[in-house]
């Protein structure tokens, strides 16, 4: 009999969750499984994940086929409906072991669904994870849930409100991951710079980060995944001015660069509160790189909206774009606005990505000549401090931490030599 195999879309949240499933499932004794942890950010990440579905029953007829995340909560109804699943298991049940026992499947009462209301999820202890299958960065849930409600976004309806897992937990987290030989941490969350709300005392992200730095000396680098940068306090800018060891490089949660589509959004900033924050940043750390999430052809964007979105990226500096073709979700204020035709996003997607790979090929030339540290992920290949991919001249092993000169690059990585 074989262990669950997991099949994971979408976040860095939910990279961190399926090893927390591997782990439960194997605690519970479940073999010849396979386990879907879905997204439901967009609707394509809904359609690829029933497609996989649909391939692991044909590649498995007779394994248990297990379906969960963000997308079974928020659409629980359309992978009910599909033969090939076995079960629906909500966010608040797909981390705890007994969700897995093997000898509930089919017998009399057995639930296909089991799905509860995310609202009345209050888990905030760490789950402790001891490395992660393939990878050489560790990532770190500090946070879960989301108390705002964009009128794109469907999140909050598959992850709840926001809940901050305590320092404490967090720092033994991730010095459980040095001590397993991690070199690299990244901390996670729905909305991470929403860390502390909940706890006592209320702390904010940079006291957790500097908390980190200093009781886990062994640490060789922090990272930030996605932030919300109107909720970045003055300690987090702080840390990234003074600590060596916290990575720069920001991914911020943008979304547009046109002040009427993010009011039309519900998002808590505007353009220049963007770029004065990017602005900001790079004085306090020169060598900082950003990336960021923006949303193309959003309901009501005309043309002259859009071009704001396009600007914004040479405005604020911007390196690794994500670009998201604006998908309308079930129940979100946004489906519900007049909507432009497919190929005009589509075509306004593809705008936005030129632009944001003439930002990366920029970023690219202006690092040939310098030096970096590379952490190497496979033979030959790593990131940069600022996350840039590298391929390097050597077949170093992974985990290594090393010194490399830039010699050039190839329109999407760096090129160097390990020193």
């Amino acid at each position: 009999m074989s262990a669950p195999r997991i099949v994971t879309f979408g976040c860095r949240l939910n990279t961190v969750e399926s090893e927390v499933i591997r782990s439960a499932a194997g605690e519970a004794g479940l073999t010849d499984a396979v386990i879907v942890n879905t997204c439901a950010v967009t609707g394509e990440a809904v359609r690829q994940a029933r497609q996989a579905i649909r391939r692991a029953r044909r590649d498995n007829p007779a394994a248990r086929i297990i379906v969960t995340g963000c997308a079974a909560q928020t659409e629980t109804s359309t992978f009910a409906g599909m033969p090939e699943v076995d079960l629906v298991l909500g966010n608040a049940d797909k981390l705890k072991p007994g969700s897995y026992r093997p000898d509930a499947f089919g017998v009399d009462g057995f639930e296909k669904v089991r799905v509860n209301d995310i609202f009345e999820a209050e888990e905030t202890a760490g789950h402790l994870v001891e490395g992660f299958e393939g990878r050489t960065r560790a990532f770190v849930q500090v946070q879960n849930g989301c108390d705002h409600r964009c009128t794109f976004c469907i999140i909050p309806y598959g992850r709840g409100n926001s809940r901050s897992v305590p320092m404490g937990a967090v720092v033994d987290q991730v010095r459980r991951l040095v001590d397993n030989g991690y070199r690299e941490i990244v901390l996670t969350g729905v909305d991470l710079t929403a860390w502390g709300a909940d706890l006592p005392g209320t702390p904010r992200l940079g006291a957790l980060v500097r908390g980190i730095l200093r009781h886990v000396p062994r640490l060789d680098r922090l990272r930030i995944s996605s932030i919300d940068s109107v909720e970045a306090d003055d300690d987090l800018l702080r840390a990234l001015a003074e600590e060596a060891r916290l990575m720069p490089h920001l991914h911020l949660s943008l979304q547009s660069g046109d002040d009427m589509i993010l009011k039309r959004m519900k998002r808590r900033h505007g353009r220049a509160d963007s770029v004065r924050f990017c602005e900001t940043v790079r004085r306090l750390r020169p060598d900082i790189v950003f990336g960021a999430d923006i949303i193309a052809g959003f309901p009501t964007e005309t043309e002259a909206m859009f071009a704001n979105s396009l600007s914004i990226v040479e405005d604020c500096g911007l390196t690794h774009l994500h670009v998201f073709p604006f998908s309308p979700r079930p129940g979100t204020p946004a489906a519900r606005m007049p909507q432009h035709e497919r190929g005009l996003i589509k075509e306004r997607a593809a705008r936005l990505r030129q632009i944001g790979g003439d930002a990366l090929n920029r970023h690219l030339a202006g690092e040939v000549g310098g030096e970096r540290t590379v952490l190497v992920e496979q033979p030959g290949r790593g990131r940069t401090e600022q996350f840039t991919q590298t391929r390097l001249s050597a077949d170093l092993p992974a985990g290594a931490l090393v010194p490399a000169r830039i010699t050039g690059h190839d329109g999407t990585r760096l090129l160097a030599e390990a020193a």
